[in-house]
């Protein structure tokens, strides 16, 4: 079975590189991107599973990214990191379609299993 693609978007290298190493030893094929353009690129390319989207990134925020990437591949799963509590932008997101959100600092098992349900259980949805 091919292995599932998960592409991790956030501006900050500590967090795509903790979570690379996470997902990699989970057995995903892992991406990175730092930006949006980046991202977009990637999802055009590579066809991820699934992405895991910080709301905060410099240029194209989380919100445009993600009406992007819906746009590219609907069906795509998406989970949305934010450092703040922002409600209204989480609301808009979901309705958007993002699957969920974790709040920074996240728990990296709550988000690891999240993933883990969404593309292992979810192979039959």
């Amino acid at each position: 079975m091919e292995k599932k693609k998960v592409l991790i978007v956030d501006d900050q290298n500590g967090i795509r590189v903790l979570l690379m190493e996470v997902f990699g030893s989970e057995g995903y094929q892992t991406f990175q991107a730092a930006n949006g353009k980046l991202a977009l690129e990637i999802v055009s390319k590579e066809e991820p599973d699934m992405v895991l989207l910080d709301m905060k990134i410099p240029g194209m925020d989380g919100l445009e990214i993600l009406k992007h990437i819906k746009q590219i591949k609907p069906f795509l799963k998406v989970i949305m990191m934010t450092a703040y509590g922002e409600l209204d932008m989480v609301k808009e997101a979901t309705d958007l379609g993002a699957l969920m959100h974790f709040t920074k600092p996240f728990d990296i098992d709550e988000i690891r299993i999240a993933v883990n349900m969404q593309l292992r259980d979810g192979i039959h949805a």
